[in-house]
């Protein structure tokens, strides 16, 4: 709940939307975490970061991804950082192991947390 309001997912950050469970793919890069959801995440990211030349489409403000990124990911300094970040991703992606998972996942101390429901507060579906 927030305010008045029911918030089913919490967009953007190194966790699920839905569950709130940390992301599997996940690793320190230039002081912070960089994660992705998938491998075509991971790609999609890599090409990005790898490009020389970045155009923009029109002026007008996009809720697109790129456009989205923070700022050190998108700074040329970074580039090689990013990119060796983006290929532990993708190296993460192949593992399948609990034991596997990134210690960048567990950076904030949430392993395990309890899971609450979204929707059926008191109710049935409550732990």
């Amino acid at each position: 709940m927030r305010g008045a309001g029911l918030v089913g997912a919490v967009l953007g950050g190194s966790e699920e939307p839905f569950f709130q469970r940390p992301l599997w793919l996940q690793t320190r890069c230039a002081g912070r975490i960089l994660w992705a959801f998938n491998e075509e995440h991971v790609d999609a990211l890599s090409a990005y970061v790898a490009a020389l030349l970045r155009e923009r489409g029109g002026v007008r403000p996009t809720r697109a991804m790129f456009g989205r990124l923070p700022a050190w990911m998108k700074r040329s300094d970074h580039r090689s950082e990013v990119l060796a970040g983006l290929q532990t991703l993708r190296e993460l992606a192949a593992r399948t192991a609990p034991a596997d998972r990134s210690d960048a996942a567990f950076g904030r101390g949430d392993r395990p947390r309890v899971h609450r429901s979204l929707y059926f507060r008191g109710g049935p579906y409550e732990p």
